[in-house]
């Protein structure tokens, strides 16, 4: 009877977990292995999603930093890029004002995953996802976990564009 009652419990308690599958977790390792392979620590590239926005990641041992914005002037970012100055790109998008760009730290270079300290700083302010949704000051933990799927499908889609450029 006990582990009748344990097992519904562990269901109960999993179940909000497992509907949090991330989208970017095996793009995050992709890009992840493919500079470490290269022995880049950065890599920038124009969206495949929206004209005149960037991203840009930076890569530490066990953790990317990626950014997205529009840059007001396109010429001088892609001379940046023709020339594979990423670093330089990336610094320049991190120079965006924090309301025009999405930022994210994904702390252990595997996608954004619910319950974890990785967090993305977007127009509406920073979003951590340790869990805590009346912390993040979210209406409700649906909500919260909107925003983590919203946000993880946007990561996932810079991912996917910096990938191509390695290609």
């Amino acid at each position: 009877m006990k582990s009748v009652v344990f097992a519904l419990l562990l269901t109960t308690i999993a179940a909000p977990l497992l509907a949090q599958e991330s989208k970017s977790a095996p793009l995050a390792k992709q890009l992840a292995d493919q500079l470490t392979a290269a022995k880049m620590t950065a890599i920038a590239a124009k969206s495949s999603e929206q004209a005149d926005v960037y991203v840009a990641a930076m890569y530490l041992p066990g953790t990317l930093l990626v950014v997205s914005a529009k840059f007001s002037v396109p010429a001088a970012l892609d001379a940046k890029l023709a020339a594979k100055d990423y670093q330089e790109a990336y610094a320049d998008l991190q120079g965006v004002a924090p309301d025009a760009k999405v930022f994210v730290q994904d702390l252990n270079a595997d996608g954004l995953r619910y319950k974890t300290f990785d967090s993305v700083d977007t127009a509406k302010g920073s979003t951590s996802f340790d869990g805590d949704w009346k912390k993040a000051k979210a209406p409700s933990e649906q909500e919260y976990q909107k925003t983590f799927a919203d946000l993880d499908a946007r990561y996932a889609q810079m991912l996917g564009a910096l990938i191509a450029a390695l290609k």
